[in-house]
């Protein structure tokens, strides 16, 4: 037995010798994949852009009005938008290519959004930011006129934990129709945006950015929600228990890793619509 186990760590000893010299003959069958041209890179963010239209309308995010944007692959300096559109109509053919003051060529017969000072506003501040979100969710509105804080209240929506900045329209540009429709404007959001995921604008609606398409649509959809649930909370008892910045953090970084979930499936949802 004694010798037979000699034998046997003397085989292993020498197989781990002449495992790596054996490896680096072989041919690689793990190469990295090439990463996506321009043009493919392009073809997705609109096939994304288009989805997230698509979703947040079914979701109750958007209906009739608000939008979605996000920027051109490799191309900080401008993003993508649809013309003037119902969220759930829109098509690959309605986007247009805008850059960072708003300005776009649309095609004979379209219209572009008047608050696209919004979108270019926000991507000029905040180099992070790779999609952005307006909506008039009714839940929301209530947050941005009463002074109460929309505030984290469960794990969904984590990512309100740093805050929630409240725009006002009046104090950046006087009596308005209340819609952003110049740079200033804009701009005046975007600072009031600051570092944070969502903004609030009074007696309007919000915006929420993320660094990625599919993250925007879950901040948009849980912001919605967690407006919700708060106000029923506060309903029920004036000591409403939120999250605390470690949790928020904490909890934004668990859900937002498993994001993908939620976006195959509100993509699958709308396929066809």
């Amino acid at each position: 037995m004694t010798s037979f186990l000699h034998r046997f760590s003397s085989l292993a000893l020498l197989a781990a010798a002449l495992a790596p010299a054996a490896r680096a003959q072989q041919p690689a069958t793990s190469a990295a994949q090439p990463s996506a041209s321009p043009d493919q890179a392009r073809a997705k963010a609109v096939d994304d852009l288009v989805a997230a239209n698509r979703i947040l309308a079914d979701q109750g995010v958007l209906d009739a009005y608000g939008r979605v944007s996000i920027r051109v692959p490799g191309d900080p300096k401008h993003f993508l938008l649809a013309r003037s559109v119902a969220p759930e109509l829109v098509t690959p053919a309605d986007i247009l290519e805008h850059d960072l003051e708003g300005n776009a060529t649309a095609p004979p017969g379209a219209a572009l959004f008047g608050e696209r000072f919004i979108h270019a506003a926000v991507y000029a501040a905040r180099p992070d930011v790779q999609a952005v979100v307006h909506n008039h969710a009714p839940s929301l509105i209530p947050f941005g006129v009463t002074g109460v804080p929309l505030r984290p209240l469960y794990h969904m929506s984590a990512f309100l934990g740093a805050g929630v900045p409240v725009f006002d329209i009046r104090t950046a540009g006087g009596e308005t129709d209340m819609l952003v429709k110049t740079l200033p404007l804009g701009q005046a959001l975007a600072k009031t945006l600051g570092a944070n995921n969502a903004a609030l604008m009074r007696g309007h609606g919000a915006v929420v950015v993320a660094p990625d398409m599919p993250r925007a649509v879950f901040r948009s959809v849980y912001a919605e929600q967690n407006a919700r649930l708060q106000a029923q909370a506060m309903q029920l008892s004036s000591k409403v228990t939120y999250l605390d910045p470690e949790e928020a953090k904490k909890a934004q970084a668990t859900m937002e890793a498993t994001v993908a979930r939620p976006w195959e499936l509100w993509r699958r949802k709308v396929q066809g619509k």
